[in-house]
């Protein structure tokens, strides 16, 4: 019964991780994706990121604002890219901890079946000596006990 409680907290705290990890992966995601809208709207906008490159720094000609503008592009998707690795092996951890769920669960239902038997088999046996006789009978020349069994059905 112990042992039971134990695996039912540790299945638990199991399911509390699991979601745990969906939450802070939804709000990640949800991060990410308006960094990216903001990041599109950015570059759909015709002249913008010109436009503010050119009056944050105006002794910079056309070629090199473009260069920064390509070169904060290439930072947005190195931070993505790390993200994205970040959130596949948080994936990973989510698969593996659903693979020991379903083992324990597995194994519940197992230990579920195992019980089961032994109580037909315990039963079956209660049924088979109510049924029965048992004589005990000495052996004159060798003095043991030998027991026989009178099945009365």
């Amino acid at each position: 019964m112990i042992k039971e409680e134990s695996a039912y907290h540790n299945l638990e705290s199991v399911v509390q991780q699991v979601e745990q990890n969906l939450e802070l992966i939804t709000k990640c995601a949800v991060k990410v994706e308006s960094h990216v809208m903001k990041q599109t709207k950015h570059k759909l906008a015709p002249g913008t990121g010109l436009k503010l490159q050119a009056q944050e720094q105006p002794c910079l000609g056309q070629g090199t604002s473009m260069m920064v503008v390509k070169q904060n592009r290439d930072l947005a998707l190195q931070n993505l890219s790390m993200f994205m690795n970040n959130r596949h092996s948080s994936i990973k951890q989510l698969v593996s901890g659903a693979q020991t769920f379903n083992l324990v669960a597995e194994i519940l239902k197992s230990i579920d079946r195992i019980s089961e038997i032994k109580e037909d088999g315990r039963r079956s046996l209660e049924k088979l000596l109510a049924r029965s006789s048992v004589y005990i009978l000495q052996s004159p020349l060798t003095g043991f006990e030998n027991a026989f069994v009178s099945v009365n059905m």
